[in-house]
């Protein structure tokens, strides 16, 4: 079985060592340098509430129940509520600038062009968000262009990065085997990413333990990991939050969240 260390360097080429703390060991001369930003790691003090992205993206939405989420996030003070982009001008509305509004792009297949997913990337920007989740180009990591599933990611990153947006990168792990989900982790970072993230809860499966160690291994302390889909009691989320997980998606927050 490969070490992180070797995937990278088969990847990338040998390279003087990483500042920042990966499992990669070397230098991946990321997009944006984060050897010297904060830690995206758990924080205790900040408390559970502070990792959650409240979340509703399913088809059969309604205004009513993007309003119930909002009401619950700005109780509880959630790090962000997560809605499809119809929704963003609503949730713009109710919510008080913490938490913040986030949407999906490329959701959920994670099979749009290159020049798709920066369209719609662009889009929601400019409609106000303040943190983008995008599913990576599945179909490109699956057929090992990694050129072509980077530049999916650094196209967004750089708009991103421009307009103070966070970036989390979908990896949908149901999909991936161990070395692909290290790739895909070492993609999303060279790429500029802040976050990876497991999944979109519309694959196969959800998040789970031994992927989001995977990925925090992988990555490091300075980028963000996201734990979602399946996470729907406290129990589950601490679990998350012990293996590596930063963020925790979740449309479950009051079972979550309240004692």
């Amino acid at each position: 079985m490969k070490t992180i260390a070797q995937i990278a360097k088969e990847l990338f080429g040998d390279s003087h060592p990483c500042a920042c703390g990966g499992g990669h060991e070397i230098c991946l001369k990321c997009a944006v340098c984060r050897a010297h930003e904060p830690d995206r790691i758990y924080n205790e003090r900040d408390g559970l509430a502070s990792t959650i992205d409240a979340t509703v993206l399913k088809a059969q939405a309604t205004d009513i129940e993007v309003k119930e989420l909002c009401s619950v996030a700005n109780k509880y003070q959630t790090a962000s509520v997560c809605i499809n982009s119809h929704f963003i001008e609503l949730a713009g509305k109710l919510l008080a600038g913490n938490p913040v509004t986030c949407t999906v792009i490329n959701f959920p297949l994670g099979a749009g062009s290159s020049e798709a997913i920066l369209a719609e990337a662009c889009a929601v920007i400019k409609a106000g968000i303040s943190e983008l989740d995008m599913v990576q180009n599945l179909p490109a990591l699956l057929d090992e262009d990694y050129n072509e599933a980077q530049e999916s990611i650094a196209l967004v990153a750089e708009q991103c990065i421009a307009q103070s947006v966070l970036l989390k990168v979908i990896l949908e792990t149901c999909y991936l085997d161990r070395e692909q989900i290290i790739i895909s982790c070492l993609i999303a970072k060279k790429a500029g990413a802040h976050f990876v993230k497991t999944s979109t809860g519309f694959g196969t499966a959800g998040a789970t333990a031994e992927n989001i160690a995977l990925m925090r291994e992988t990555v490091g302390p300075k980028l963000g990991v996201k734990a979602s889909g399946g996470v729907r009691t406290r129990e589950q989320a601490l679990l998350m939050i012990d293996s590596g997980a930063s963020r925790i998606g979740a449309s479950a927050v009051k079972e979550i969240l309240e004692v």
